[in-house]
């Protein structure tokens, strides 16, 4: 069936329109008894029975074959307008059908405006027959012309209102719909974030581990290989920290891929135990002086991880480019932190100009906790790093 004034009906109006469909069939049927049975033979019978069938018939095609070319809504909207004044000239009961096709107006009539214009035209159609019929007598003001303006009143004011009622729950319909859309781009975007966030924690991870481990395997194997007809015992000791690198690779790779912790947590211990046991195989893998002041601080894991990385960065940086002979660190606690200091007297570099993936993984890293990275360097004067995270980190870090 037409929809309410161009509108989409929700559910509900729906029903309640197929529910007065079925109503309109029994009361034509009841017209179209009561015109056979009641009235006398003659023209005027057969020409309301007429007019009738022609209501009838257009409203069952239109109702059965919504999408037909010929009769479409106002085309049975006119033909409702003149069986209405033809049964107001022929005889006096018209009001009946008027009342049976008054939702009529509104739910064919696709808009307001068309449907107020056809309810006047049928008001007036009617008067105008009735005139013709009556005259200008007491009784077609006092009857015809009042239940005339009263039935005309009624229907407007209900079909404003259920047209009123019909848009507001398509605009209903119309927002949620739309709200569900918002939600749904707003889920996915969560989701690809997530996503892009989780591979750069994993690629900040790898990068930190196995990358490390990787390069310290290759510059191990390649001092291994130059020393072994010179340095046999040298080359023997290098090659079992090739092996304790490949092991603690291994071990990370299998972090990353299959347990259910966070990738790349620190050994157990203290920060200063674990931050030793790191200093000292660089010590022995390079041969370079490390000086190490070390705090024994206690700290949560996430911090002890930060420190960890941020120190495994800088001497891999310090093995790769500096050329130093001589590495300070020194891990304090300070009232506005923790703060770690890695030092090196090797060549230096530009900060500014600088580029690569794990200065900038540290920053990001240290800023997931609150604090901050400091480097300090130029051409010749060797390179300090400075990491600070702040207490309130490890506060909420050990209450979680």
């Amino acid at each position: 069936m037409t929809a309410l004034a161009g509108s989409t009906p929700d559910a509900f109006w729906a029903t309640s329109l197929r529910r007065w469909n079925a109503v309109c069939w029994v009361l034509f049927a009841v017209m179209a008894v009561g015109l056979v049975a009641m009235d006398r033979p003659g023209g005027s019978k057969y020409a309301a029975l007429a007019l009738l069938g022609g209501v009838v018939l257009s409203y069952a095609v239109l109702d059965r074959f919504p999408s037909n070319p010929v009769v479409r809504p106002h085309v049975y909207l006119s033909v409702l307008v003149i069986a209405l004044g033809g049964l107001a000239y022929l005889r006096g009961n018209y009001a009946a059908l008027f009342m049976v096709t008054l939702p009529h107006y509104w739910m064919f009539g696709r808009t307001p405006r068309a449907s107020m214009t056809f309810l006047g035209l049928a008001a007036a159609t009617t008067a105008v027959a009735s005139v013709l019929r009556q005259g200008w007598s007491v009784e077609f003001f006092t009857e015809t012309l009042v239940s005339t303006v009263l039935v005309v009143a009624v229907g407007a004011l209900i079909g404003l209102w259920a047209h009123s009622v019909v848009g507001q729950s398509a605009e209903r319909a119309r927002l949620i719909t739309q709200l569900e859309q918002t939600q749904a781009e707003l889920s996915e975007a969560h989701q690809r974030q997530g996503a892009a966030d989780e591979r750069e924690r994993m690629a900040r991870e790898i990068h930190d581990t196995l990358a490390q481990g990787f390069a310290s395997i290759i510059v191990l194997a390649e001092a291994a290989r130059a020393g072994l007809d010179r340095e046999p015992a040298r080359s023997a000791q290098q090659l079992r920290s090739i092996e304790s690198t490949a092991r603690e690779n291994l071990a990370e790779a299998r972090e990353l891929v299959g347990s259910p912790r966070r990738p790349g947590q620190a050994a157990a211990g203290s920060v200063a135990q674990t931050l030793r046991r790191t200093l000292d195989r660089f010590a022995e893998d390079t041969g370079l002086t490390v000086e190490a002041d070390l705090a024994d601080l206690e700290c949560d894991q996430q911090t002890r991880i930060a420190l960890l990385r941020c120190t495994q960065e800088s001497l891999a940086n310090v093995r790769k480019h500096a050329r130093a002979s001589t590495v300070g660190v020194v891990l304090a606690a300070q009232p506005y932190g923790v703060e770690l200091e890695i030092t090196d007297d090797g060549t230096g570099f530009v900060v500014e100009s600088s580029s690569g993936f794990g200065l900038d993984g540290m920053r990001k890293r240290l800023a997931e906790l609150g604090g901050r990275l400091t480097v300090t360097s130029s051409v010749g004067d060797g390179t300090r790093v400075l990491a600070l995270i702040p207490p309130a980190a490890s506060e909420s870090g050990a209450t979680a």
